[in-house]
């Protein structure tokens, strides 16, 4: 092994160049948060019909029903939003999913791996950005969780959604 790679070898697995461990405890995803002060909007819960939540839990997988971007952020994308408007709505999208995560598991350290996610963009006709929109989502996902946060991911591109939403995403997450 080339000494560039011992050396990146020893930085990967926490070892000071006098070969000594470093006290250093990996970060978590709550501390994350805090850190960059993001402050998450209240949890999904039970829909108002009672019929379905947004969040389940079978095992140590964790299932997150289709969180809608919120308001004000609505309308298609390529006509009324841009890209970047779209992947603020995916952003956003994501924060709703991580205050359901937190309220589900109690913290979000409990999550081992986002796992896969599915965006789904309301487009225009033709629009074929939708990968680029839904990175709003996988970027917060990678902030936030680090490693953990990448993923598997579709992105469509839909007719409509909901309440004229721009984007809503769902996830599948491991846990602990």
């Amino acid at each position: 092994m080339t000494r560039g790679k011992c050396a990146a070898l020893a930085l990967f697995i926490g070892l000071a160049t006098t070969g000594t461990a470093t006290a250093q405890a990996p970060i978590g995803a709550e501390a994350r948060l805090k850190e960059k002060s993001i402050v998450l909007p209240a949890p999904t819960r039970l829909s108002p019909s009672g019929n379905r939540t947004g969040a389940v839990q079978i095992g140590n997988i964790l299932y997150l029903a289709g969180h809608p971007s919120p308001f004000p952020i609505k309308g298609k994308v390529g006509k009324e939003l841009t890209i970047e408007q779209g992947q603020q709505a995916a952003r956003q999208s994501g924060l709703l999913i991580l205050a359901t995560v937190r309220d589900a598991l109690g913290s979000l350290d409990r999550v081992k791996r986002v796992a896969k996610v599915i965006g789904f963009v309301n487009a225009v006709e033709g629009f074929t950005q939708t990968p680029l929109v839904v990175d709003g989502f996988s970027n917060l996902m990678i902030e936030i969780f680090g490693q953990a946060g990448i993923h598997v991911r579709s992105a469509v591109g839909v007719q409509s959604l909901p309440g004229d939403a721009s984007v809503e995403v769902e996830a599948i997450m491991e846990v602990q």
